[in-house]
């Protein structure tokens, strides 16, 4: 598939493993220590981050090369260790542009360390779940104590420094009844750019004390973690930010489902990869050089091999990885080809395939109910966009006619939608597709796919 180097690589690396200072209810990474039992080797050495980084620039063209630094806690490490890298990014650059961004949990953030990410340029995602009642119900120290008050701090000092900041936020049973006060909280801090994340996770229960109790999708037998969200309410939780969003945030604060979302609306690629036709843009690498095909599939069937021993560029192209990606879209299972929004969707992430279709087929997306919930609740919308978008105008556009109903739009009922508010040429609200004055005008209303008026 590649007749030459790719111009732009992926890759998240941990270097200091899944060594963390807290102990996260949730967390599917924490317990990765256990296919590395040795703590000397969780802490990745000079020789071979130097070597990561030089094998990295090599491994590409872009005029652009990210470091994308994940963990763990990579703050584990001193802000020595991490002069010492962009030293060596400087080194071995050959005069390209060098973008860093480094995922912490900001709790062990300092005046040292903001300063250090103002000086380089440092884009920071900080890992919170929303206001104190949520962060704390799960993201916890390794005493048990809270921690939200540490990660506020620590998002003082990034601003106290001019620190660029997003958020990701895990979306578990408890705060996906919380949408909109969640997406409130994020936007008064600051945060602009949020990730939310459905936490979908399942326990082996016969797992013994060395073995991982997180399992792959394809593992059978194993029970829900009951931290998981539920699938419809993750819908709902989609659709309240949405509301929210649509109608005053469009081009002042992003959301990554909303934006992939959309560009797959619009025919352009996502810019994540749950939404993206094949997987593999996402693969890790370990603290001792172990390179997996994906950040969600660190097991021991899908390690691609070590950097002491394989270049990165043989890894991350190699068939095996390439089969792993396009496998995403050819194990889709019959039900999803049939799907009105399989062109959006394209699956989502294969992590969360391990449930059964109606027809008794496996593979489907655990979150497939709220996904087809949010789906059918922002299509009016994102036709809406696409049309801006199509001819060139601003989606942002889409506020002030957002705003002109009054009230949201409810899946499969357009009741409390005002039509005397809609121009004839706007996409219909009840989301067929059609332009209003050929759907749900009084006199069309008959033809419209909507089962209630």
């Amino acid at each position: 598939m590649f007749a030459q180097k790719p111009q732009v690589l992926n890759l998240l690396v941990k270097p200091v493993g899944s060594d963390c200072n807290l102990n996260c209810t949730y967390c599917y990474y924490l317990e990765k220590e256990k296919l590395y039992p040795a703590k000397g080797g969780r802490v990745m050495s000079d020789a071979l981050l130097e070597k990561y980084i030089r094998e990295f620039f090599a491994s590409q063209d872009s005029s652009v090369v990210r470091f994308d630094w994940h963990g763990g806690e990579p703050t584990l490490l001193d802000t020595d260790t991490f002069r010492k890298i962009v030293r060596w990014q400087k080194q071995y650059a050959g005069g390209r542009q060098v973008v860093n961004s480094l995922q912490t949990n900001g709790t062990l953030l300092t005046h040292e360390w903001a300063n250090f990410f103002h000086e380089h340029g440092f884009l920071i995602g900080i890992s919170i779940d929303g206001p104190r009642h949520i962060h704390d119900r799960y993201r916890r120290d390794k005493a048990g104590e809270p921690t939200f008050d540490r990660v506020m701090q620590g998002i003082e000092l990034l601003k106290q420094h001019g620190v660029e900041f997003n958020t990701l936020s895990v979306v578990n049973d408890y705060g996906a009844e919380y949408g909109v006060e969640v997406y409130q909280f994020l936007k008064s801090i600051g945060s602009r750019y949020m990730q939310f994340s459905p936490v979908v996770e399942r326990i082996d229960r016969e797992a013994g004390p060395g073995e991982l109790r997180l399992v792959a999708p394809e593992v059978d037998g194993a029970m829900l973690a009951p931290w998981s969200v539920a699938a419809e309410a993750y819908g709902r939780f989609l659709c309240a930010i949405f509301d929210e969003w649509v109608q005053n945030d469009v081009g002042y604060c992003y959301v990554i489902t909303f934006d992939a979302v959309l560009a797959k609306w619009c025919g352009v690629e996502p810019p994540n990869c749950a939404f993206a036709d094949v997987c593999g843009g996402g693969p890790a690498m370990e603290a001792n050089g172990d390179i997996y095909m994906c950040d969600h599939f660190v097991y021991p069937d899908h390690l691609l091999g070590n950097l002491n021993d394989a270049s990165i560029l043989d890894m991350l192209v190699s068939e095996r990885q390439l089969r792993f990606g396009q496998n995403k879209q050819d194990s889709l299972p019959k039900y999803c080809r049939r799907c009105e929004y399989v062109s959006i969707c394209a699956g989502e992430c294969p992590k969360h395939r391990i449930s059964t279709t109606p027809d008794g087929e496996t593979g489907l997306n655990y979150l497939c109910p709220g996904l087809k919930l949010f789906y059918e609740h922002a299509a009016p919308y994102m036709d809406f966009m696409k049309q801006q978008y199509d001819a060139g105008g601003a989606p942002a556009s889409v506020m002030a006619w957002a705003r002109r109903l009054l009230k949201p739009i409810v899946p499969n009922s357009v009741a409390a939608i005002d039509f005397s508010a809609i121009g004839p040429y706007d996409p219909c609200p009840c989301g067929s597709g059609k332009k209003y004055k050929f759907c749900c005008l009084p006199e069309n209303r008959h033809t419209c796919r909507t089962t209630k008026h």
